[in-house]
């Protein structure tokens, strides 16, 4: 498993702002687990850290940042 953050520098929807705005985890499977770090926090579930980027990646505002 690799850990991540999801690390916003624009929020163009107004809703989860800026700075670390989620924790994730890439599964041996390529399964992706995300945790939101915001006043009404959930857990999302993706095929694959591709489709995370392309959801969330708000055209590079937002970029996966790994643990070391």
């Amino acid at each position: 498993m690799r850990n991540f953050n999801l690390i916003r520098s624009l929020d163009p929807s107004g809703v989860s702002g800026t700075g670390c705005v989620a924790e994730g985890v890439v599964f041996s499977n390529g399964w992706v687990a995300l945790t939101w770090l915001s006043e009404q926090p959930s857990i999302t579930f993706y095929a694959s850290l591709a489709q995370v980027e392309a959801i969330h990646g708000h055209g590079g505002s937002t970029r996966i940042v790994f643990y070391r």
